[in-house]
């Protein structure tokens, strides 16, 4: 029977005997470990030759000696000689250094499970009798994809020090959500939710999840930010894994820093899932891109709560694109003030109502006239706003004509 211990290997030896694919192979995990890794062979892949080149790992270009084992922690014998693997493996024995033998586990004292990490969880599958490799690889990724998709309660059982997970969940498909960002979402105890982009993904908390709502919409503020701080601490010092689930990104126009600094100064441990800002995101999702060769080389974003700031105005006449968030009800403010800043009138607009979702909707126009099409359609927020010479509708079109066969 195999026994499964984790070794935490960061900043200690590991030898490799090896330069092949088997052992790039190995070694990926190592360096994700933050092992320092001693490669000898007297040949390398390329892969490892440029680790060696960057610093990641140092490669001796020799054959290896009993020696080399003298201060390892662990080491992985991966040479293309089955007869030389068992003696390294021998030589790890008689220093008593675990060995991985890969030209027979049986050969060795340790075995590399199959890892997929999940936040603070590692989940590692090996075998009991002969190994496969693929056999344990199928296992690890069906068992990973399972958990990243938010089928399995990762809650704390035991009862210790609160923390705050800080997510951004998107711009509203629940697919744009991050890997981390799910899996934080299958640790919570509380759930603190914005009213944009999280809706969908709250039906995949599990039972007993308490989910506090503190979303707000143009014209209603019901919890201040003050308050909201306030909710996501008490929960946190009372043991509970909090998640604050922010849509987009939290550090973009979303007042995620005020909220890390309310946990820091209340002595709340807090972790930062960055998000798919919608600024970014729901322009390319109908094919807007926000800097494109030629057109715009600087993007700059900024809320529309206060109308057009001298800085928006200044990149508009730039040829800068200008992308605003909550600015729909400020738009005849942005779209005038562009205007008396010396931007041309022609100048490309373009509004995507309630990006990636299923009521989707993209308005064009320009500077000029936008204000009055945008209130005959009807358009509402949440909208981004695009202004510049990317927002031209043709420009996808024009610019795959343009593109050589």
């Amino acid at each position: 029977m195999t026994a499964l211990f984790g070794l935490d290997l960061r900043g200690r030896r590991v030898l490799v005997a090896g330069g092949g694919t088997t052992a790039t192979r190995r070694i990926r995990r190592f360096l994700a470990e933050g092992a320092d890794i001693a490669v000898v062979a007297p040949e390398a892949t390329d892969d490892l030759r440029r680790h060696a080149q960057h610093g990641d790992l140092v490669w001796h270009a020799r054959g290896i000696a009993p020696e080399d084992l003298d201060d390892a922690w662990f080491v992985l014998a991966a040479t293309d000689d089955r007869e030389l693997n068992d003696r390294i493996a021998a030589w790890a024995a008689d220093r008593r250094v675990f060995c991985i033998d890969c030209s027979d586990a049986r050969q060795g004292t340790a075995r590399q499970a199959a890892v997929s990490r999940h936040g603070d969880l590692v989940v590692g599958v090996v075998s009991t009798d002969s190994p496969d490799p693929r056999r344990i690889r199928a296992v690890r990724d069906a068992v990973a994809a399972h958990i990243d998709a938010g089928e399995v309660d990762l809650r704390r059982r035991r009862q210790g020090t609160g923390r705050v997970i800080l997510v951004g969940a998107g711009p509203g498909d629940p697919g744009l959500i991050t890997v981390r960002g799910r899996q934080a979402l299958s640790e919570a105890d509380v759930v603190v939710t914005d009213r944009l982009g999280t809706a969908e993904l709250l039906v995949t908390v599990g039972y007993g999840v308490e989910v506090v709502n503190v979303g707000k919409s143009p014209d209603t503020h019901p919890v201040p930010q003050a308050e909201i701080n306030r909710i996501v601490v008490a929960h946190a010092l009372e043991g509970r894994t909090v998640v604050r689930l922010k849509g987009g990104d939290p550090f973009v126009l979303g007042r995620g820093g005020e909220e890390v600094h309310a946990c820091l100064e209340a002595g709340v441990p807090v972790e930062v899932v960055p998000g798919v800002t919608s600024a970014l995101s729901v322009p390319a999702r109908v094919g807007i891109p926000v800097t494109q060769r030629g057109l715009s080389t600087a993007v700059l974003v900024t809320s529309g709560h206060a109308g057009a700031d001298p800085t928006a105005v200044a990149a508009m006449t730039h040829g800068t694109t200008v992308v605003v968030l909550m600015g729909v009800a400020a738009l005849p403010d942005i779209a005038r003030a562009g205007l008396d800043g010396g931007a041309s009138p022609d100048t490309p607009v373009a509004i995507v109502e309630s990006g990636t979702t299923a009521d989707e909707r993209v308005t064009h126009g320009t500077l000029a006239d936008i204000t009055v099409i945008a209130a005959e359609t009807g358009v509402k927020p949440p909208a981004v706003i695009v202004v510049g010479d990317v927002a031209r509708p043709d420009l996808l079109a024009s610019a795959l004509a343009a593109t050589p066969s």
